[in-house]
């Protein structure tokens, strides 16, 4: 798919999940019938926009009572998205990943595409979904550990509310403070990394990344048009190897292999099934380099 289309697909998703406008200027939240449903993407319920709740949050706050309902609507509707688009959903419909990929367009002197210590960093996100989103809300009741000490986007929610509201600034301590450095740290990373938060800390992207390789919407290879000349893997921001792997966890379905592909040897299938007609970009002798990873 071309980058601008899946821009304006970004944008339009961003927008629609954040339709509140006057929230951002009257500081109160929105909390009508829609904040019932959960959003596919991390878009955090304290957002003065926000229509829908955090799937994340609504999860953690659910598990914290576990002993008194099971959270199935919250989980099977999680489920549901992973399912049918795994990841993809990190790559078309959340508003935070669409945030960290226009921080990444900000000109710099260095973009890290990869660096040492870069795979064992995303098991950590991982470790994230496991501990602070399910063991540690269901060991504690109504605490939620990730939105409180962890989510930057709650913490960027935060700001904008206090923007609207000065009464809330007074209710800031220093769990404010310390969401403020992990929220800094995100942006200033995002700047010379392709979506830091996604790969390394992102406990969604972590649950969803569970169903690629069997999501109704997945990535094929026709090995009879494919040439091994690499030409995916080195436009891949998330440093994966299409050919070779297709529906890697990592993969957020952004489709730039597909369009960057000089055979035509990739393609979206929805049930194994080829989706539209591709037309290669011509790649120039630039991209046909072999790309060195930055150390």
């Amino acid at each position: 798919m071309d980058n601008k289309k899946r821009t304006l697909i970004q944008a339009a998703a961003a927008f629609l999940q954040n339709a509140h406008v006057t929230g951002f200027f009257t500081g109160k939240i929105y909390t009508g019938a829609g904040k019932n449903v959960c959003v596919p993407g991390l878009n955090c319920y304290s957002c003065p926009g926000a229509l829908g709740a955090c799937p994340v949050g609504s999860l953690q706050n659910a598990l914290s009572a576990w002993k008194f309902r099971f959270p199935y609507y919250v989980l099977g509707l999680m489920v549901f998205f992973g399912a049918v688009f795994g990841r993809l959903v990190c790559g078309f419909l959340c508003p935070f990943g669409f945030l960290q990929e226009l921080l990444f367009r900000i000109p710099s002197p260095r973009k890290l595409r990869t660096f040492r210590g870069d795979a064992s960093l995303r098991y950590v996100k991982y470790a994230v979904l496991i501990i602070m989103v399910i063991i540690l809300p269901m060991a504690h009741k109504f605490t939620p550990f990730y939105c409180k000490y962890l989510c930057p986007s709650g913490t960027l929610s935060g700001m904008l509310l206090s923007a609207a509201d000065s009464r809330l600034r007074g209710l800031f301590g220093w769990i404010f403070t310390w969401k403020a450095l992990v929220l800094t740290a995100v942006v200033l990373s995002s700047i010379v990394i392709f979506r830091p938060f996604c790969k390394y800390l992102c406990p969604l992207g972590a649950f969803y990344s569970l169903f690629n390789r069997a999501s109704a919407v997945r990535l094929a290879v026709d090995s009879g048009k494919c040439t091994g000349c690499g030409a995916c893997a080195r436009v891949c921001d998330m440093a994966v190897n299409p050919a070779a792997s297709p529906n890697h966890s990592e993969c957020i379905r952004c489709g730039k292999c597909v369009s960057r592909c000089p055979h035509g040897a990739l393609c979206f299938t929805v049930f194994s099934r080829p989706v539209g007609v591709r037309v290669p970009e011509v790649i120039s002798p630039l991209d046909e380099r072999p790309e060195r990873d930055n150390k």
